[in-house]
């Protein structure tokens, strides 16, 4: 664990040794350190914007190297796409740092938490500007499917396994069921999708009906009730939802 001052040490010494890298144009601070870290098991999130594609693997590299300067524990290196890097960094007592490395043609907004901290050029905030216009400017800023109908779906997939006497797969599917129903209580709440993770935040009585969807034992009887309590959830939190609406026909496939 990190105080708010050790952490504000590393992400400024962070930010100085990423800056001094020849291939990258700017630095985005993305995640609850924007607003004031959680708690002392906040993560430093950051993307790095370099000034090209080609440049990409050259700055992961030396960011990487800079990184040693920490000692961590261990360091994981992703590759999501071409020339679109991620390092996850862990030190000791648990801090963790994930950085992504793109192009600066390539940085995009998935959350209102975000922050240019460093920007070489002036391109890097125009670019997060653009896409911060466009993610506020959609009506529904996150993908979320057809979730009604999903849940649905998997509800009745859930019931015809439980028939078979199938227990392990409906667990799966009572799980999934369960996150439909927490994607759109975030979204009545107005917080933001991307990563939630806050989910003591929601408001307690969704909470505790949430909570209650888990079987006390795993048995055909047990899943069968917690089916139903999810599926009641569900419906309420639909009911108060702006976005979201489940037809009379789909509510009567799910109540049948």
């Amino acid at each position: 664990m990190y105080t708010v001052e050790e952490r504000d040490t590393y992400y400024t010494k962070t930010i100085q040794m990423i800056e001094s890298v020849e291939q990258v144009e700017g630095i985005v601070r993305i995640g609850s350190g924007v607003a004031g870290y959680k708690d002392l098991y906040s993560d430093i999130d950051l993307m790095v914007a370099v000034h090209s594609g080609e440049e990409s693997e050259a700055a992961k590299n030396a960011i990487r190297q800079s990184l040693d300067a920490f000692k961590p524990v261990y360091v994981k290196e992703k590759l999501f796409k071409a020339n679109v890097f991620l390092l996850i960094v862990f030190l000791e007592d648990g801090l963790e740092f994930n950085i992504s490395i793109v192009p600066t043609e390539l940085l995009s907004v998935r959350s209102p938490l975000h922050q240019v901290v460093s920007d070489k050029t002036g391109r890097v905030s125009e670019k997060m500007h653009e896409e911060d216009e466009m993610f506020r400017g959609q009506p529904d800023r996150y993908e979320t499917g057809d979730i009604v109908f999903e849940f649905a779906f998997a509800s009745l997939a859930l019931r015809k396994e439980l028939r078979r006497d199938n227990l392990i797969y409906p667990l799966r599917l009572l799980e999934k069921m369960r996150e439909y129903a927490s994607m759109i209580q975030v979204l009545n709440e107005g917080k933001k999708l991307h990563q939630f993770k806050a989910y003591e935040t929601l408001d307690p009585e969704f909470i505790q009906s949430y909570l209650a969807t888990y079987p006390s034992e795993i048995t055909r009887k047990s899943l069968e009730d917690a089916v139903s309590l999810v599926e009641r959830l569900f419906i309420e939190t639909v009911g108060r939802s702006d976005t979201f609406t489940l037809d009379d026909d789909l509510e009567k496939v799910l109540q049948g």
